[in-house]
């Protein structure tokens, strides 16, 4: 296995890209979520194209335009279609071997492929907690007012915690907050106008998509309550997605049973495309 660093064309603009060599004829294409680097956070995608790679198949990370070592500008994860495209053409010309190509994004990531990989020459997709939040920017340091469905499950856990009880009779717990969570939590949540875009991408999508869930994170709750509604349901009943989920809190499966999981199930899809 080896690693080398490669730059390509997206319309007027010079991006940057990262390949990790493989034999197997199958390819991963990593997209990055939010404003990370193609390295990921603290490096987690640099060592997930490692580990994949050690497994035989190649894997290319890039950055889109104004991120990185890329140039241009940065307009947000709904205007990647053209990235997504030049990466996944540029992948084929350097791995000319290659005959799929499966194409792994995370966050705004997930979401970016659902709306626009389609078109593209990607075989099949592997989305993990979808961004559907639609009125907060996925990649602010602001953090995020959870939608009710993410409120109720928070607060189930907490009443199934026996030291939540005692710590609300020893005053330990602001009922003023809770008052306020509670009233947030009973409040109807409708599915955002992102949250319908990425359904309407998904019902279009006429290639394997498989879908990965940390399912106490609090992205993939506002997903959950998008995916579990009577609107999805035309989604739900498609062939061609399917989910998966793990019991975790972690957003970019960090810690390394999460880690392990998303590995496996990268490396389940690639050695069945």
């Amino acid at each position: 296995m080896t690693r080398s660093f490669h730059q390509f064309i997206c319309e007027d603009t010079m991006l940057a890209g990262t390949l990790d060599s493989g034999t197997w004829p199958t390819g991963l294409l990593i997209v990055s979520g939010g404003n990370e680097i193609r390295a990921g956070a603290h490096s987690g995608m640099a060592k997930l194209a490692e580990e994949i790679a050690r497994n035989g198949f190649p894997v290319f990370r890039y950055d889109r335009r104004g991120i990185g070592d890329s140039s241009g500008s940065n307009e947000g994860f709904l205007e990647t279609k053209a990235d997504i495209e030049a990466a996944t053409e540029y992948f084929r010309e350097t791995c000319p071997k290659l005959s799929k190509i499966v194409a792994f994004g995370n966050c705004d990531a997930a979401t970016a492929l659902a709306l626009f990989g389609n078109n593209t020459a990607i075989d099949r997709t592997i989305l993990a907690n979808p961004w559907v939040i639609e009125e907060a920017d996925p990649t602010s340091q602001t953090p995020t007012k959870p939608p009710p469905s993410a409120i109720r499950s928070r607060y189930w856990e907490r009443l199934k915690n026996p030291k939540s009880i005692i710590d609300l009779f020893t005053g330990k717990i602001d009922l003023r907050k809770l008052a306020s969570g509670l009233k947030q939590a009973t409040q109807k949540q409708e599915n955002t106008d992102l949250a319908n875009r990425l359904k309407n991408g998904l019902i279009r999508l006429d290639k394997p998509c498989r879908i990965l869930l940390a399912n106490r994170d609090t992205t993939a709750r506002a997903f959950l309550a998008a995916w579990t509604s009577k609107d999805f349901a035309a989604v739900r009943a498609l062939s061609n997605i399917t989910t998966e989920a793990l019991d975790s809190a972690s957003h970019s499966f960090a810690d390394n049973k999460s880690k392990r999981w998303l590995e496996n199930q990268l490396l389940d899809v690639l050695k069945n495309a």
